[in-house]
């Protein structure tokens, strides 16, 4: 984080002081920040949020012995001896933060050259941001999101990690709702920007799939000097005529019907390899093509690389530079396709931080190409709901047991009550015997688990962030009991603090 005074935070939160003079506020420093007081180090800025857990006001003293300089409050928390700790109160800590965070990128825009690139989209964010994060690492410093933050907390963190010497700042922005990324992107005012995806993740919330496409579409508004569309996705391309800046467009295939003479960043002879990852050449609006055998578990994922591929391309990136990275960067990001290979020979994967009808259908599909490798494998499906799906909840639950029978996927477990008819649609699709399974708990279902799985099986754990199979996921990659042996049996689990949701509410991908 740059430094600032507690004045300037004031002034650029519109906030008042308390807890310190006149001659105190200019003294009074802060070089980082965070709403975690377990964070909190000398010198930190403590973002006393309150949540629907609990109330980030209850540890602004525990925040002051680990370090703090200053609180960002919307109420007085005093000292044992009656007098407040030093603070900047304002009546919206998350809002403040966005103000805050919109000072800190004009300070650094002032100080140094600094590119701000912005990504959003139903699917595919997080790995995106990754590889752009590895990409432009290669040319200067970089910060990029930790995890999934992308949204009106999320965000200012991410700003927060930067400072005058940041080259590059990537920023995942989802949405909740029409308006969130248009006010995101008014905090970041990103330079650059991509649009990956309009799925159904949220269709509930936002009162359908057209609201969907016109708030990834307010990014499109919000960028001045290089947007990079999706030209696979119709929703996406029809995007153009809200572009502002010179736009991109990347996909699968030589042409854009709607936009011929469009720069385009495309990828032909893609298949995917017996290790399940996609391969393609990648053709760049230079005519340059280059090889691509990314470490990337699924075919999906050629979108990811594209949109990187594309957006670093705008920036300046030469392309043997991003072809070197993309060749290299396999999963950063937990809970994304996230392979272990245990010693008795199973193999798990477990994608269970997001899930929408989309990312679900692609997971399943990257789950069969690897049972289909040249040595065939059964497979495991261990799916979670689908959250915020709203009215189109169990029709989209049903179409994916049907999905996953239609593919040939050996075993289904589908666990909890919002996930039943992902059971019952395979059931009547002609999955039979104990092919497919509904249990109530993911306990139930690592005890199936540790029962029926041999060496050699795939199992994938997949679910929205608040069903919590990605827990399950870890616990059986690292359980060491081989179905029909004495093997005692062993499992790793994280510790309660492992398991703090991102700070953002948005759960698509």
């Amino acid at each position: 984080m740059i430094e600032l005074s507690s004045r300037q935070v004031a002034e650029a939160v519109n906030g008042t002081l308390v807890g310190c003079s006149d001659d105190e506020a200019q003294k009074i420093t802060v070089t980082s920040a965070t709403t975690d007081s377990r964070e909190v180090v000398a010198g930190t800025l403590f973002l006393a949020k309150p949540g629907e857990i609990t109330d980030g006001h209850r540890f602004v003293p525990q925040a002051f012995v680990a370090g703090a300089s200053l609180a960002l409050v919307e109420r007085v928390v005093t000292q044992g001896s009656g007098e407040p700790y030093p603070a900047v109160v304002v009546d919206d800590v998350v809002l403040a933060m966005g103000r805050l965070a919109s000072y800190c990128i004009e300070k650094m825009r002032a100080a140094g050259e600094l590119t701000v690139i912005g990504i959003t989209g139903s699917a595919g964010k997080t790995t995106t941001k990754d590889l752009l994060a590895g990409i432009f690492a290669t040319a200067g410093e970089t910060v990029a999101p930790v995890g999934s933050f992308n949204g009106e907390v999320g965000v200012p963190l991410t700003v927060f990690r930067a400072d005058e010497s940041t080259r590059y700042l990537v920023i995942e922005m989802g949405a909740d709702g029409v308006g969130h990324i248009e006010y995101l992107a008014s905090i970041v005012k990103p330079d650059y920007g991509v649009i990956l995806k309009v799925g159904t993740a949220h269709a509930g919330e936002f009162g359908g799939i057209d609201n969907i496409e016109k708030t990834k579409g307010e990014l499109a508004e919000g960028i001045l000097q290089g947007l990079a569309l999706n030209d696979d996705d119709e929703r996406v391309r029809r995007m153009l005529p809200r572009a502002v800046a010179p736009t991109f467009f990347f996909g699968v295939g030589e042409k854009n019907a709607d936009a011929p003479n469009a720069p385009r960043v495309y990828a032909t002879q893609l298949v995917t390899a017996a290790s399940g990852c996609p391969e393609f050449m990648l053709h760049f609006p230079s005519g340059e093509k280059f090889e691509i055998a990314s470490k990337l578990i699924g075919e999906h994922h050629v979108h990811n690389l594209l949109a990187a591929a594309t957006v670093a391309y705008q920036i300046g990136i030469q392309p043997q530079v991003i072809v070197k990275q993309l060749n290299t960067q396999g999963a950063v990001s937990r809970w994304r396709m996230e392979r272990t290979d245990r010693a008795d020979g199973v193999s798990v994967i477990n994608d269970a931080y997001n899930a929408n009808p989309e990312s679900m259908a692609a997971a399943l599909r990257a789950l069969a190409q690897l049972g289909r490798g040249e040595q065939p494998r059964r497979t495991w499906a261990v799916l979670g709901a689908m959250l915020e799906l709203g009215e189109v909840s169990v029709e989209e639950h049903d179409r994916l047991g049907r999905l996953v029978v239609r593919m040939n996927i050996s075993k289904l477990i589908a666990i909890g009550d919002e996930a039943k008819p992902i059971y019952n649609a395979a059931h009547l699709e002609g999955s039979w015997g104990n092919e497919a399974t509904w249990v109530a708990t993911a306990d139930e279902a690592r005890e199936i688990l540790r029962a029926e799985l041999e060496p050699g099986d795939i199992v994938l754990f997949k679910s929205s962030n608040g069903a919590g199979l990605r827990i399950l996921g870890d616990a059986v990659a690292q359980d060491t009991h081989v179905a029909g042996s004495n093997e005692t049996r062993t499992a790793y689990w994280l510790s309660a603090g492992d398991f703090v949701d991102a700070v953002d509410s948005d759960t698509d991908e």
